[in-house]
């Protein structure tokens, strides 16, 4: 038996972490623990403040139903078909989850040493939780996986700017939640030296900042960014949020006023404030920023220079990421050619790169090339810099690059945004994955997604060749997988110097 297991926990599976005793459940060689506390309850004097590490415990902590969730509101119509977004209460938000393999016949997690994946969710820095069902880690775990999946402060409460107070909250649970799992995964059979950190959307944005944060350095050796590129905005930039939210509100945008504000009525605020943001046209919204602690410089340029040359990194995108944004409430079908030039401008699109794309696509409506520009201007083309410029340095570790474009027939959204989570998990058969996926999902394309980011965390090299001069991209769909050089090359091309910042 590991010395980490409780042996006086005998109606399921123990374990001994730093903090106390903790129960589990076990289904078929899997063990689950959920809602393990890693940081204390963000609440009354820890409101607005860094995280404190989770306090001891007495006795036997149940670990068998997931924590609360950070306080937020649902998705708004029409997404909110689309992403489940349970909420769970109560006030001890800064939780984790663990599955870990746990042979039959075994009093623990077996064979130390396991690979350990890491997963931030994203959500737009407002929405989201660990216990979305399409991110049940019981398919890692069954393929030899330590999967940990955390929660973390959001929306104002997690990236407001405030004189009073630290910025980046969310980010500081997401680093506090990795320090716990440097301190405790060996107790569920992980290596804390092959930590693998995931993210989609805004999580891979966080992990862009993991990556050039000082005080994240050493704690992961990998890092896999979905449909995310670094990116962040200065104090100033991301301040007017909190400061339209206060307005609202008509308090001072500082920490100690929103602190005596009723969270309902801070959350209908923050909604009402950042319900019209676009990921093309900006509007209010939350974003990590530059605080000189955490993050000492933009996360681009510090992964440009050579920041986390040492972690090797596995980065995609899907082929309409745009879908999800602008299909479902019918945004591209109201642009047409003159609001398509008016957004471009607004956007500062260069005429020519414009060009490239609707000489590419003369089939598409003016709305689709809109929405093929933003996709590769917010997502593709910074991670293919990203990608060259770790090749360019010649002392990176390696890096892979990935597209899915597995078509959903869903409201003809595509291969649109979050539509390969339940392929990495995979979670086909889960309700909540079919509400993007629809039914009938080729199975044998989740099997071999979810096995490159297995062996990844395992071995480093997903299964195809590194990023090289060729460009190489493996391609999960439409049909099977395959490996492509340099696609859709023209597009990228066109946007050498054609943002005009």
């Amino acid at each position: 038996m590991s010395e980490y297991v409780a042996e006086n926990v005998p109606d399921g599976p123990g374990v001994r972490t730093r903090n106390g005793l903790l129960r589990g459940a076990l289904n078929d060689g899997v063990a689950s623990f959920l809602g393990i506390p890693y940081a204390q309850a963000p609440v009354g004097e820890l409101r607005f403040r860094a995280p404190e590490p989770a306090k001891a415990w007495e006795g036997v902590r149940e670990a068998v139903a997931f924590g609360p969730t950070a306080p937020k509101r649902p998705y708004s119509p029409p997404l909110d078909a689309l992403l489940p977004d349970p909420e769970v209460a109560g006030d001890d938000c800064l939780n984790l989850n663990v599955w870990a393999p746990w042979p039959a016949g075994e009093d623990g997690p077996g064979d130390p040493g396991r690979p350990v994946m890491v997963w931030i969710h994203g959500g737009s820095l407002v929405h989201g939780s660990s216990s979305v069902p399409v991110y049940d880690g019981t398919a890692f775990a069954r393929d030899g996986v330590v999967l940990v999946s955390v929660n973390y402060r959001l929306g104002i409460e997690g990236f407001g700017v405030f004189p009073d107070a630290p910025a980046n909250l969310g980010l500081r649970d997401q680093i506090a939640a990795l320090t716990w799992v440097r301190e405790n995964i060996a107790a569920f059979g992980g290596d804390p030296e092959r930590v693998t950190v995931f993210g989609e959307s805004a999580g891979a944005i966080s992990i862009g900042a993991l990556l050039a944060s000082p005080l994240a350095k050493g704690l992961f050796r990998r890092a896999v960014l979905q449909s995310g590129a670094p990116t962040s905005k200065s104090p100033g930039y991301a301040r007017r949020t909190t400061e339209a939210i206060a307005a609202r509100l008509k308090v001072p945008a500082t920490a100690e006023a929103f602190a005596l504000v009723d969270r309902e009525k801070l959350l209908a605020a923050q909604t009402a404030v950042t319900g019209k943001g676009s990921p093309f046209l900006a509007g209010h919204a939350f974003h990590i920023t530059v605080d000189g602690d955490v993050l000492p410089e933009d996360p681009g340029d510090a992964l440009a220079d050579g920041a986390s040359a040492d972690v090797e990194l596995l980065m995609g995108t899907n082929t309409d990421e745009y879908r999800l944004w602008f299909v479902p409430g019918g945004q591209a079908d109201r642009v047409g050619p003159l609001t398509q030039r008016l957004l471009l401008r607004k956007g500062r699109i260069a005429p020519h790169t414009a060009k490239v794309y609707r000489a590419g696509r003369p089939q598409e409506k003016p709305g689709e090339v809109l929405g093929a520009i933003v996709t590769d201007w917010v997502l593709r083309v910074p991670l293919n810099m990203l990608a060259d410029f770790r090749v360019a340095s010649g002392r990176a570790a390696a890096t892979y690059l990935y597209e899915f474009g597995w078509p959903s027939p869903v409201r003809d959204l595509r291969a649109c945004h979050a539509l390969e989570l339940g392929f990495v998990f995979d979670t086909l058969d889960a309700p909540e994955t079919q509400l993007l996926t629809g039914p009938d999902t080729p199975r044998a394309l989740a099997k071999a997604m979810h096995a490159a980011w297995v062996a990844f965390a395992t071995t480093g090299d997903p299964g195809w060749r590194r990023w090289d001069a060729r460009r190489p991209v493996m391609t999960f769909g439409p049909g099977e997988p395959a490996l492509v050089e340099a696609p859709r090359e023209e597009e990228r091309l066109a946007w050498g110097g054609s943002r005009a910042d």
